[in-house]
């Protein structure tokens, strides 16, 4: 989608260090600022998701949790 290359160009993406590497189902995430954005490694021209750090973090708590 034309926007979000705008919102995201030039943007570091990074997959989970838990990925095998092998092109498996991965998310990918980028940090601006106060934003995280998240997207589907296998998809990565389609939906951007994006959200607050704050959000981000809660979430990764959360599901550290189980």
């Amino acid at each position: 989608m034309k926007a979000n290359a705008e919102r995201t160009a030039g943007l570091t993406w990074v997959k989970s260090s838990y990925s095998a590497g092998d092109g498996g189902q991965c998310v990918e995430v980028a940090v601006s600022g106060s934003v995280v954005f998240v997207r589907d490694s296998k998809r990565p021209d389609e939906t951007v998701l994006d959200v607050s750090a704050d959000q981000w973090t809660l979430f990764l708590r959360m599901a550290a949790r189980g």
